[in-house]
Formats: C-alpha cells, structure tokens, sequence
C-alpha cells in the first residue's frame, strides 16, 4: 500500500463537524407514477411525504423511507418521461444506489425482480453480497446483503479490520476470508447467512 495512502479506520477523525448519519438522498425523478411504482410498490419502500417541491412548486417532491427511517427523495413531474438507458458517468454524478435487504429473503428478492420483468446481476463482493439492477431511470440499484449477522454497532470496525487484514495479505480486495479473520479477532460469533454462489464480479458493473 502506498505511503501516502489514508488511514482507514473505523474510529471518528479528528475534525471540526461530526455527521450522525445520512437524513435524505435527493434525486432528479421522471414522473411520479413509475416512482412509485419501481421504489414503493416493488422495492417496499413506504411513501412518507409528498409535496411541492420547495424551490420549484411545478415539481412533486416524494420521500421514501428506505427501511429503517432514513430518508429518499425524488424531484419528480408528470411532464417527464422514464428512460431506462443507463445514466452518463461523470466527475460529481451518482454511480449507484445501495440499500440493504434481508440476507433471510434474498431468494424471494431475486424473485420479485424476475416477476417485474427487471434484470439484474448477482455478485459476492467478499465482504457482502450484492444485487444490481437499474430503476425506471437507468440509475444502476443495488441491493446488498450482509453475509453474517454482524451487530450494527460493529459493522464499521469490523470492515475497518478486515481491510487492515487484506492489505497485510497483499490481495486486491477484503474477501470472505479478511471478513472471517476480522470477527475472530475481535471475538464475534457470527452466524453465516445461506446467499447463493456467486462470482466476484470484478469490473463487470458499469
């Protein structure tokens, strides 16, 4: 690794301002109706709050609560289409989004996007599991699943190690392996969660 490279670490920096956690995602929508379509009715995510959009009335703003009370919003008007083609990249854009779903329902997830007639890709990504697919918009989703039932208040140490692990070993990216090595360290009984085989995935999303 190199000499300069930044500390990883699961420990708050020492810096002026401390996030506690993310409140909302804003995201530029097409029309309300393939909005909730795609992330209410398919991905299950309650529609909390909808209206104008405070800096420009002639857009609906929706917020969507992702599952555990944090926040996703959408700019969204009936005088815009879908387009499902895949978003431009570039310096400042939003590669992807990720939610977590339930490791225990990962078949049934793959399931309901089969239904809904979306395609997707399933990876295993060392330290967790991970789904991808696109919405309405062509913005890339992904779905992640822990692979073990880490305690949540531990999750951030527990990657933090199984990097410092990785690069000890010299290899490219944290695997299963850092990701075991990581919770015996640090004394954790995790159970492992049933996902499906997978490939890595390495440079196959776009």
């Amino acid at each position: 690794m190199p000499a300069d490279a930044p500390e990883v670490t699961h420990e708050r920096p020492d810096s002026p301002i401390h996030t506690t956690g993310v409140d909302h995602i804003t995201v530029w929508g097409s029309n309300e109706e393939a909005t909730l379509r795609f992330y209410r009715d398919l991905l299950g995510m309650p529609l909390v709050l909808r209206q104008p959009n405070l800096d420009d009335p002639d857009q609906t703003h929706l917020f969507f609560d992702t599952g555990d009370g944090r926040l996703l919003s959408f700019f969204v008007s009936d005088e815009r289409t879908s387009n499902a083609r895949p978003n431009p990249t570039q310096v400042g854009g939003v590669h992807h989004l990720c939610f977590s779903v339930d490791p225990e329902r990962y078949e049934e997830v793959m399931a309901a996007l089969d239904e809904a007639g979306k395609g997707y890709n399933v990876f295993d990504r060392g330290v967790f599991h991970s789904l991808y697919t696109r919405d309405h918009d062509g913005l890339v989703i992904e779905l992640a699943a822990d692979k073990y039932d880490v305690p949540a208040d531990r999750r951030g140490e527990v990657l933090a190690t199984a990097q410092r692990l990785r690069v000890e070993d010299g290899a490219e990216y944290a695997k299963d392996e850092h990701l075991q090595a990581a919770l015996e360290e640090l004394g954790l009984e995790a159970t492992p969660y049933d996902l499906p085989s997978a490939g890595s995935g390495v440079g196959d999303v776009g």
